[in-house]
C-alpha cells in the first residue's frame, strides 16, 4: 500500500513539474512578445543614387546592433532599393517633395517625413542622415522630447533653444529665433504633422522657397516649431564639422589634447560626418597627417592628434566600406 501511495505522489509531482515548466515557458513567451515588439522607429530619408544600399545597410545593421530594444526601421526614398536589409519597411516620397527645387542643398525633401500618412504614427521616431555613424543606442535620445510635440535637433546658432528663444520668436513677430542642424531629429509623427503642412501652404502662398525660413529644411523646423525646440546635447551626438573642424591648426590639436574631449568622444552616441565633401570610407584611406577644408575654409586634420579616439572609430566603423568599393562590391 505505501508503494502504491508513492507512486501515487511521484506521479503528482511529474504532473505538477509539467505544469509549472509549461506555465513558465509561456510566460517567458509571453514577455519575449512584448519585449520584441518595438518602441520607437528609426527613420531614413534618402533619393538618388549618391548613397549605396550598402552604406545604407550598414546604418541600419549599426543602429540596431546597439540598442537592446531594436526599432522599427523605416525608410522613405524616391524609388526601390533593391539589396536594402527585408526587414526595411519602404515608404515612397510623396510627389511634392520630389521637385526638384526641393532636393539640392537645402534639402527641403526631407521635410516629407511630416506629412501626415508617410510614416507610421504610433511610436516617437528618430531621423539621422546617411552619413551618421552609429556607435552607441540612439534610443537614449527619445527622453529628450519631454513631450510629443518636442522636436529634439542639434544646436546649430549662438543662441540657444529655451525660454529666451521662445520669448524673443514671439516678441519680434517670428523674426528672430534660435536654429538647429536636422542631421538627427527626434519627434513623434503623430503631433508634428503641422510642419509639413504649413511647408505647403507657404510654398503656394510664396510661389517657392521664397520666404526666409523656407531656405533650408532645418532652419524651417527651427523656425515653425519654435516653442518646441530642444537640443541634443554634445555628450550624446556631435557633427563633425562643428566638433573637430576649426580654421586655426593649433586650436584643433589642443581640442585634441584635452581629457575630458578625449573621454567625451570615446562615449559618443553618434557621429554625423559631412556629406559628400568627405564620407567616411575615403576618409580611412588618407594618409596619417593628411589636411583637407572644406568651403567654409575649416581644417580637417586626419590624425589621432586631432582626433583622438574618434579616428580609430572611423576607420573600424568605415573600413568594410571602403575595402567594398576597392574591391568593386558597393551596390
Amino acid at each position: 500500500m505505501d508503494g502504491v501511495w508513492a507512486i501515487t505522489g511521484f506521479a503528482w509531482s511529474g504532473l505538477l513539474i509539467v505544469w509549472v515548466v509549461t506555465f513558465c515557458i509561456k510566460r517567458v513567451g509571453s514577455l519575449t512578445t512584448v519585449t520584441s515588439s518595438p518602441t520607437w522607429q528609426l527613420i531614413l530619408v534618402v533619393w538618388g543614387t549618391k548613397y549605396g544600399v550598402d552604406e545604407l545597410n550598414q546604418l541600419i545593421e549599426a543602429a540596431v546592433a546597439n540598442t537592446p530594444n531594436p526599432p522599427r526601421v523605416v525608410m522613405v526614398s524616391d524609388r526601390a532599393r533593391p539589396g536594402l536589409l527585408p526587414e526595411v519597411e519602404v515608404r515612397m516620397i510623396p510627389e511634392f517633395y520630389l521637385n526638384p527645387e526641393l532636393m539640392q542643398a537645402g534639402c527641403q525633401t526631407k521635410l516629407a517625413i511630416f506629412e501626415e500618412g508617410v510614416l507610421p504614427d504610433d511610436l516617437p521616431a528618430i531621423f539621422v542622415d546617411i552619413d551618421t555613424m552609429v556607435m552607441g543606442d540612439l534610443a537614449q535620445m527619445l527622453s529628450l522630447a519631454v513631450t510629443p510635440q518636442n522636436i529634439v535637433l542639434f544646436q546649430s546658432a549662438v543662441l540657444p533653444f529655451g525660454s529666451f528663444a521662445r520669448w524673443l520668436w514671439t516678441v519680434t513677430k517670428t523674426r528672430r529665433y534660435a536654429r538647429g542642424n536636422s542631421s538627427i531629429i527626434v519627434f513623434h509623427p503623430a503631433h508634428c504633422g503641422y510642419v509639413a503642412t504649413r511647408f505647403r501652404s507657404l510654398f503656394a502662398q510664396h510661389g517657392g522657397l521664397n520666404y526666409r525660413p523656407m531656405i533650408a529644411d532645418e532652419r524651417f523646423i527651427s523656425w515653425v516649431a519654435q516653442p518646441h525646440m530642444a537640443a541634443i546635447p554634445r555628450r550624446l551626438a556631435v557633427k563633425f564639422p562643428t566638433e573637430f573642424m576649426w580654421s586655426w591648426r593649433w586650436f584643433i590639436y589642443v581640442r585634441g589634447a584635452m581629457p575630458w574631449n578625449r573621454r567625451r568622444w570615446s562615449r559618443l552616441t553618434a557621429l554625423t560626418l559631412p556629406g559628400l565633401a568627405f564620407k567616411g570610407q575615403d576618409l580611412v584611406s588618407l594618409p596619417e597627417g593628411t589636411e583637407m577644408q572644406d568651403r567654409k575654409g575649416r581644417r580637417l586634420i586626419w590624425s589621432a592628434r586631432a582626433l583622438g579616439p574618434i579616428k580609430q572609430m572611423i576607420i573600424n566603423y568605415y573600413s568594410p566600406l571602403d575595402a567594398d568599393k576597392k574591391t568593386g562590391e558597393t551596390l
